[in-house]
């Protein structure tokens, strides 16, 4: 009995309605599907053309080449929906634009944050420009949504031409059949509706087994379902493996040393990927082998079986082991099935399956990274992938990394040459300084020196004081002569060979502690400090070979520090002692203590570098260095014991003169003969003239004097041939306009026998460096001593 109509219209109405209803929902579920995996699409491709458009940009950028960027630019014409992109440079201004006659309204004044979002119709993004780990500019890109509104439009027409067919197919179906029919789309459109509600792509729909066309549309939609479900398993999983590949770059970029990105990045793949076994291989060139260099952490305990411990060497097989120095990727689902001693070492230790990915930097292999899993064909294409890319971003990292330590490494050593130029030029600066004044000071002393030994001769009648005096002035003289002397140390090649005769050092002792009474008594109490001298001298000390007036400078720089380092005074120590040495052989030690502020560990270790000093502009920073250099040249060895706040023991250390001590007596000066002889004499100073004048005069001779070279000169030439001629010359060396070069010419042209002498602070060096100018029959050192005097006029004049 057929259905009444009103029931038959309101089941074809509900079966019509039923059917649009799930046709919308499956309809809306594609759209939003669509619409997401589009857009997202969208971002990927912009982001792929974007990245390999600024990759292309570095050269313009980074030259200021605006045509250059126009034209890279310009690659956007194959993408139609691309409305307009710019390039930005490192400052944020402008470079470039595309197309060429956008306005300039219509770009970002400034680019933006990196990355891309969809806004007013349109896709805008800002990609960074970068070369080497340097930004150099950003590019701006913005894309319609044309493609997304034509696709939208053809599955409207084809969701309408659906729908269309949909109510035919559902009327005449209903008509037919409406319970066979009704009852599978009510399950379907179920179904639908619980995929669309839950996002559970595992439900499927059952088809009624009976209707060709319902079962057909069921597998369809179930087919559907299968691919959306595979399409979200694989998209969760490579937005897993980006996000972890992301996380290990970033780790890997914040190390500087090999070892730490090795294991950082092991780390992360024993725990994130998983795997069973990891470590990373480096490849030595000349042997053809690998060594491990870095064991996963997780995979310690794996290692010894494997006879992969960290340093161990692994020989490159003819197969995987040689394809990834060759630069491929190797992928050994069954290490079983392979016939090389590598794969098999992996399979007796229970590994079945393993990757090897090459380390390369500009087509370069360096080393290798393996992962090794237990299961065998347990990595997938998406594990192989990731541990290539991870490879190349683990072997860019550690490039880095060593082009940063061979930076430092070029860093310190251009410091260290720029140290050691800047001291040879304080050395060079001292040098030229010391050149100048070294005249000055021998010519300033000169008078003193000739004057205080002619009175030690020749005036018996001086009191013991008075005489006293006199050596300690003429001892000082001395000193300060052989200081002199000694300052082109710092400038100029030592001699190899010193000169040392026996000294008694509590003799130099006792004469220093006299010579600075004023620093350490007088000058303290000065300014209301007092500073306490205690002195213990050994009553038996063997001599040393040594020069004394070195040793005597030595030991008054240490005595002034040591008052420099009390400046509320305290008590200064000067000791002499015997001490056993090195193989039993004596040494004999002075030692300078004191009781000031002491030197911290910075301090104590620069201390003896030239030009250091922590006394302010009151130092020059040379006293210790002297001190240094003198030992050096006695053999002897310099010892300091100082912390802040308990005062510093400085000990100068000499090995003792082991044969019997010979008293040495100055032998007496020869008588000089009676015979006169005319001198002349010629300097720039008028005080060394005067102090030659009575000096050579008490001695009988005929002084006739000239000041400056030139006078010198007319006043040779102009006694030449009589009987008042000269029978010898002395005459300084630096003078102006006319110096003693040019007198000794000018004299040896006029008269090749008369002798001349040269007198010059720098006598001893131009003797040693024979350096004796010509005409010259010999070179005196200033000061000049009377005995030198004597000895030279006797001899020249025999």
């Amino acid at each position: 009995m057929p259905l009444p109509t009103s029931i038959r219209k309101s089941l074809m109405q509900i079966v019509l309605l039923t059917t649009g209803i799930v046709l919308l929902f499956t309809c809306a579920a594609f759209f939003t599907y669509e619409l997401v995996t589009f857009r997202q699409s969208m971002v990927r491709q912009l982001d792929t053309l974007s990245q390999a458009i600024a990759s292309n940009s570095t050269a313009a950028l980074a030259f200021a080449n605006p045509e250059d960027a126009q034209s890279v630019l310009a690659a956007f014409k194959a993408d139609q929906h691309i409305v307009a992109a710019a390039l930005y440079d490192q400052s944020g201004t402008l470079f470039a634009a595309y197309p060429q006659s956008l306005a300039a309204d219509a770009l970002p004044a400034r680019p933006g944050d990196i990355g891309y979002r969809f806004e007013g119709g349109h896709v805008i993004g800002f990609e960074p420009v970068a070369e080497g780990g340097q930004r150099l500019g950003t590019l701006f890109v913005k894309s319609d949504l044309k493609a997304i509104e034509q696709r939208f439009e053809l599955y409207g027409v084809i969701v309408a031409i659906v729908v269309a067919l949909s109510a035919v197919l559902a009327y005449l179906v209903s008509s037919w059949q409406q319970g066979r029919i009704s009852r599978p789309i009510l399950q379907l459109a179920e179904t639908a509706r619980a995929v669309s509600d839950r996002h559970d792509y595992t439900v499927r729909a059952a088809g009624p087994g009976n209707t060709f066309e319902i079962d057909l549309l069921t597998d369809a939609f179930n087919h559907m379902l299968t691919q959306i479900q595979q399409s979200d398993r694989r998209l969760h999983a490579q937005m897993a493996r980006l996000s972890l590949l992301q996380q290990i770059t970033g780790a890997i970029g914040e190390r500087q040393d090999l070892q730490s990105i090795f294991q950082v990045a092991l780390r992360s793949v024993e725990e994130n990927l998983p795997i069973d076994f990891g470590c990373v291989c480096l490849y030595d060139t000349p042997t053809a082998t690998l060594s491990v260099s870095t064991v996963g952490a997780a995979s310690q305990s794996l290692a010894p079986s494997l006879d992969l411990a960290e340093l161990s060497i692994v020989p490159i097989d003819g197969n995987g082991l040689s394809r990834c120095i060759q630069g491929q990727l190797v992928h050994e689902p069954d290490v079983r099935e392979i016939q090389y001693p590598f794969p098999q070492r992996l399979a007796r230790g229970g590994l079945h399956s393993v990757v090897i990915a090459p380390l390369a930097v500009e087509n370069k292999v360096f080393g290798a990274l393996i992962a090794a899993r237990r299961q065998a064909h347990s990595f997938s294409s998406g594990d192989c992938e990731f541990l290539k890319q991870l490879s190349q971003h683990v072997a860019l990292a550690s490039h880095q990394a060593q082009l940063h330590s061979a930076l430092q490494h070029a860093y310190d050593d251009l410091r260290q040459s720029q140290h050691t130029v800047m001291q040879q030029e304080r050395l060079r600066a001292l040098g030229q300084m010391a050149s100048g004044i070294a005249h000055d000071i021998n010519n300033a002393i000169s008078p003193i020196a000739l004057y205080t030994e002619s009175l030690l001769e020749r005036e018996p009648n001086l009191s013991d004081r008075a005489r006293s005096s006199l050596t300690t002035i003429q001892r000082a003289i001395d000193d300060v002569a052989g200081t002199v002397a000694r300052m082109r140390e710092f400038y100029r090649q030592r001699e190899p060979q010193l000169t040392l005769v026996l000294v008694d050092l509590n003799r130099i002792v006792e004469q220093v502690i006299e010579f600075t009474r004023a620093k350490w008594y007088d000058l303290p109490q000065e300014r209301g400090a007092a500073v306490e001298l205690r002195t213990e001298l050994a009553a038996t000390l063997p001599g040393v070979m040594g020069a004394e007036g070195e040793i005597r400078d030595a030991l008054t720089n240490l005595i002034f520090n040591a008052v420099d380092a009390m400046p509320e005074g305290g008590t200064l120590t000067v000791r002499t002692r015997v001490s056993p040495g090195p193989a039993g052989v004596q040494c004999v030690r002075i030692e300078v203590a004191d009781t000031g502020v002491g030197m911290d560990e910075e301090t104590r270790r620069r201390c003896l570098e030239p030009f250091f000093t922590t006394k302010g502009e009151r130092g020059t920073g040379l006293g210790l260095a002297m001190v240094y250099g003198m030992v050096q040249r006695h053999s002897a060895e310099f010892e300091i014991d100082s912390a802040l706040g308990r005062g510093t023991t400085m000990q100068l250390i000499f090995p003792a003169y082991t044969q019997e001590f010979m008293a040495t007596m100055r032998m007496p000066a020869e008588k000089f003969p009676q015979r006169k002889v005319r001198v002349l004499v010629i300097d720039d100073d008028p005080l060394i003239i005067r102090a030659m004048e009575d000096a050579l005069t008490a001695d009988g001779h005929s002084i006739t004097s000239a000041h400056g070279g030139q006078a010198g000169i007319d006043a040779f030439l102009a006694a030449h041939g009589s009987p008042n001629s000269f029978g010898l010359v002395f005459t300084d060396l630096g003078m102006p306009h006319v110096d003693g070069r040019k007198v000794a010419d000018a004299v040896k042209r006029s008269s090749p026998r008369t002798p001349v002498v040269l007198l010059t602070g720098w006598g001893q060096r131009m003797l040693d460096d024979n350096e004796i100018p010509p005409h010259v029959d010999r070179v005196l050192s200033k000061p000049p001593r009377l005995q030198e005097l004597r000895i030279a006029i006797r001899e020249l004049t025999a």
